[in-house]
């Protein structure tokens, strides 16, 4: 299953409100799309602004962010709908609100105490959260809010996802359903693959070839693929004069990387990523059982697209395999006593009993699969010839065992105890009315796994694609092995078989001071004969992979390890009874709540909103088995609290800064605010003039900072002198904005030879969703909608000044809409941390305290001491008092402060 998505932004119909005027549209339209003058995009007064969907893939892990935009100009409070879907495979991992100029963000935490709060909801079975079941594979999110009047609302959601290789190429599957004109409509997918894209194609069912060719862009060359869906307005119509839609339907990007080697190992910051899918294998013989359920239940249509099924996959057969078919209702019934050759004339008889069976009686599972297993296992131990072949039990049921044994947990104790880990067992549930949670354990106690199948009209289409994923073994027995000390942590490495068109994927912590004897074997069999190759490490590749990617790569590599492993806890956890149980979920809970990921064993909160019964939104994940929508009755409407807002964005005109906040100014002294500790930190860097240094830098959305150092040319050699920030580099490529500052000018774009200002001016910019605000010889503003709010100061050398030219300092006046994974030497204190401060003692400075810190599970001697903020007077500035830890932050900061240098500013 690749990554899906769904995404819709709705309003109730009772909205009426005035339209917000439509952007002006590119130049260039398709033929059979022309450009139209600008229509109204309101429905009722209510204008989508923006929709935008951005993904991320980096090394097959997912990152998506939808982030929309809605507009009530109305004189009166309005009711508006966010309403998307997500595939149930991904995981949320952020959500946030901002209206009326606060900002709403949820709060992960274990789902016992996240329901504490709704006891008296659940109590009287009222469904409080916004997370439902919907389809075969989606999770529909809608979350309804009042808006104030003449005002704006802006939601953000994300989600990650391991991409998995299906049919040779990996999907990533958008359900586009706006419902409405957008005036800014935007899918901007963005990939990165180390072993170098193959093939990359992008198409859009609500479009034709022609109109898909001219309005999706799609490029891949090496590593690098992108593809971007804009449409105008004008070409959003479904018709001229139409002020409905034609985006309705699918949006699928494909891709394939290079399989040059046998192997792929990708390794960065202590933890690896293993990508097994070897090219040129001949296809394996295999030998199949089919266990079909003939119940009576199976009465009518599934009868018939289950026959539809078998005699498509016989039909299909090669030569060299071997089958039989097994049936199960009260009694067991074989077609053939043991496995036969598919020649012609069997495959022939095989397809007339398929068209002749009929329905008996009721549900003897057990007995219909211990028949099958033992026509596979005879086969293996009795005929010399079939033992190498690649061995598959494949069962579908649509109920429960009502005949013979029928205590599930007999039934799988007593199927484990026949196939022995020989080969794997794939069980296929039929409709609604089944335990798929037992049929799911079977699977997975079995090197199998399961998969419903779901009653409706393409049925057979559903059963023939499943087969299709098994139906080419290349390899058995497959195990990724590594040096024994040299992991900590590893998911799954070992397969029963491997498949044309799939992947094997490993991940895995590396063991501290491993790194240089790691490596990874590969060991299996084909034929009978082993199969051997082994991956090393290239650390020469892996610093070019840094270089090009940065912090994206070892944030997604290790996000990748987490998302597996947590999969892989959750389904353990479904075989286990008591306290292993509860050890295991206990380490899925750990992980899920240390990545910030929404699963079966977390929710999320959202502060400061409520419905009318004071009830705050709940983020859950809802079970495979969850009712459908119309079960769970109407959705509620949350009001957005203004008594307990997140702190406010500061205006773009009169920026507005905290008391306390995090900075870089003069030589540079770093300094970081912690708010719950009502104290700072704060150290020096200290390096050569022309290096240039990582300030922020968001991996979800490529915003970054950086900043290029000043000092005197002539210096005194092996003394330090001070340095300062005379360059600085802000950009957000999502939007193409640069910003480059220096003392003398603020250049927009220099790239594309943009504006340029200098001090002198007093100006107000605007590029999309940044706000540039220069007040006049004395500091800017750059304000990013749904991002962070940051302030330039400029230093004058004045007369006496020890300082002998200009330079900047950058501070930091919003972050918390930054996401979880920004890093940077300031970017990586955006969000929540702590350290504790014990044995204060005089130091070697009698007039300063020292005093030892724990942080990050590091112990550092600290000194007290004084810097200063000059954000408000660039002359004297204010004193900070502040822990300062030496060494370049050695222990503080993540890695070394070398870590951070980077090429150029931009």
């Amino acid at each position: 299953m690749g990554l899906r998505g769904l995404f819709c932004l709705c309003l109730v119909s009772l909205l009426a409100l005035q339209a917000v005027p439509a952007q002006g549209s590119p130049t260039g339209s398709p033929k059979g799309i022309k450009n139209r003058q600008p229509v109204d995009t309101s429905v009722d007064g209510v204008v989508i602004r923006s929709l935008k969907v951005n993904c991320k893939v980096t090394s097959r892990f997912a990152h998506y962010v939808i982030t929309s935009q809605v507009v009530n100009s109305a004189n009166e409070a309005k009711e508006v709908a966010f309403d998307v879907e997500i595939p149930r495979t991904a995981f949320i991992s952020d959500f946030a609100i901002t209206a009326d100029e606060n900002t709403f963000v949820g709060d992960i935490k274990d789902k016992v105490t996240a329901w504490k709060q709704y006891r008296k909801a659940a109590i009287s079975g009222e469904n409080a959260g916004l997370v439902r079941a919907s389809g075969r594979t989606m999770e529909q999110f809608a979350i309804h809010i009042t808006v104030g009047p003449r005002s704006k609302a802006t939601f953000r959601l994300t989600y990650e996802e391991v991409l998995r290789r299906r049919f040779m190429q990996y999907d990533i599957i958008i359900k586009v359903k706006p419902k409405q004109l957008v005036q800014h409509f935007e899918i901007d997918v963005d990939i990165f693959e180390p072993q170098g894209i193959s093939k990359l194609d992008a198409q859009a069912s609500f479009l034709s070839k022609e109109q898909a060719a001219q309005l999706i862009k799609k490029s891949f060359s090496g590593k690098k693929g992108h593809v971007l869906f804009r449409p105008t307005v004008g070409q959003q119509q479904s018709c001229p004069s139409c002020s409905t839609t034609l985006l309705k339907g699918d949006f699928k990007v494909t891709y394939d990387v290079n399989r040059d080697k046998l192997c792929d190992l990708l390794v960065t910051n202590n933890h690896f990523a293993h990508f097994f899918a070897p090219q040129n294998l001949t296809k394996l013989n295999k030998n199949v059982v089919f266990v079909i359920d003939i119940s009576s239940s199976m009465e009518g249509q599934k009868l018939k697209q289950t026959k539809e099924a078998l005699l498509k996959i016989l039909g299909d057969m090669r030569p060299g395999d071997y089958f039989n078919l097994v049936l199960f209702g009260s009694a067991v019934v074989s077609w053939r006593d043991s496995l036969v050759q598919a020649t012609a004339a069997n495959l022939d008889a095989a397809q007339n009993f398929v068209r002749r069976f009929s329905l008996a009686g009721s549900t003897n599972m057990n007995d219909g699969l211990l028949q099958g297993i033992e026509i596979l296992n005879k086969a293996q131990g009795s005929l010399p010839e079939l033992s190498n072949h690649a061995s598959i039990l494949i069962m579908l049921t649509d109920g429960e065992p009502t005949e013979g044994v029928t205590d599930r947990s007999q039934i799988l104790k007593n199927v484990r105890k026949a196939i022995q880990g020989r080969f794997p067992l794939y069980n296929l549930g039929f409709g609604h009315n089944l335990d798929l949670n037992f049929l799911e354990v079977m699977s997975l106690e079995n090197n199998g796994r399961a998969q419903r199948i779901y009653e409706d009209h393409d049925a057979t289409q559903q059963l023939q694609g499943f087969y299709d994923q098994v139906a080419n073994p290349l390899l058995t027995d497959v195990e990724l092995l590594y040096p024994q000390d040299t992991v900590s942590a590893l998911t799954q490495h070992h397969h029963k078989q491997y498949y044309e068109g799939s992947e094997i994927m490993v991940a895995g912590r590396i063991a501290d001071h491993k790194l240089s004897s790691f490596k990874g074997d590969v060991r299996a069999y084909r034929e009978g004969q082993e199969f051997k190759t082994t991956c090393l490490v290239d650390e020469e590749e892996m610093k070019k992979l840094l270089q090009e990617r940065g912090h994206i790569l070892e944030n997604h590599v290790e996000r990748l390890w987490a998302y597996l492993t947590i999969q892989e806890l959750l389904d353990k956890r479904m075989k286990l009874k008591g306290e292993e149980k509860a050890n295991v979920s206990a380490k899925a809970l750990k992980m899920s709540m240390d990545y910030q990921f929404v699963t079966p064993l977390t929710s999320m909160t959202i502060r400061g909103m409520a419905d009318q019964d004071g009830h705050e939104p709940i983020i859950d994940k809802p079970l495979e088995d969850s009712p459908p929508l119309e079960m769970l009755g109407p959705r509620k409407t949350f009001v957005l609290a203004a008594s307990q807002p997140s702190p406010t964005r500061p205006s773009s005109n009169t920026p507005h800064l905290p008391n306390k906040v995090t900075y870089v100014d003069t030589d540079p002294h770093f300094i970081i605010h912690v708010p719950q500790k009502k104290d700072a930190l704060c150290f020096n860097i200290n390096e050569e003039p022309g290096v240039v240094l990582n300030l922020v830098q968001d991996p979800d959305t490529g915003f970054s900072v950086n900043g290029q150092l000043i000092g005197k040319e002539a210096r005194s050699p092996g003394q330090h002198e001070a340095t300062y920030f005379g360059r600085l580099g802000i950009a957000n490529p999502a939007t193409g904005f640069q910003l480059e500052v220096t003392p003398q000018n603020i250049t927009l774009n220099p790239g594309s030879g943009g504006p340029v200002f200098s001090w002198r001016d007093q100006a107000s910019l605007r590029q999309d969703e940044v706000v540039v605000t220069i007040n006049r010889k004395r500091n800017l503003v750059v304000s990013m909608e749904d991002r962070g709010t940051f302030e330039v100061v400029l230093h004058r050398v004045w007369k006496g000044s020890a300082v002998h030219q200009d330079f900047l300092g950058f501070y930091v006046l919003d972050s918390h809409r930054m996401s979880a994974r920004t890093h940077g030497l300031l970017g990586q204190f955006f969000h929540p941390f702590d350290y504790q401060v014990s044995d204060l003692h005089p130091g070697t400075d009698p007039t300063k305290t020292d005093a030892t810190m724990v942080v990050k599970n590091r112990r550092l001697t600290v000194t007290r001491g004084l810097q200063k903020d000059y954000s408000k007077d660039p002359r004297h500035g204010t004193e900070v008092t502040c822990w300062f830890i030496h060494n370049n932050g050695d222990g503080l900061i993540d890695g070394i402060h070398t870590d951070y240098i980077v090429p150029d500013i931009f």
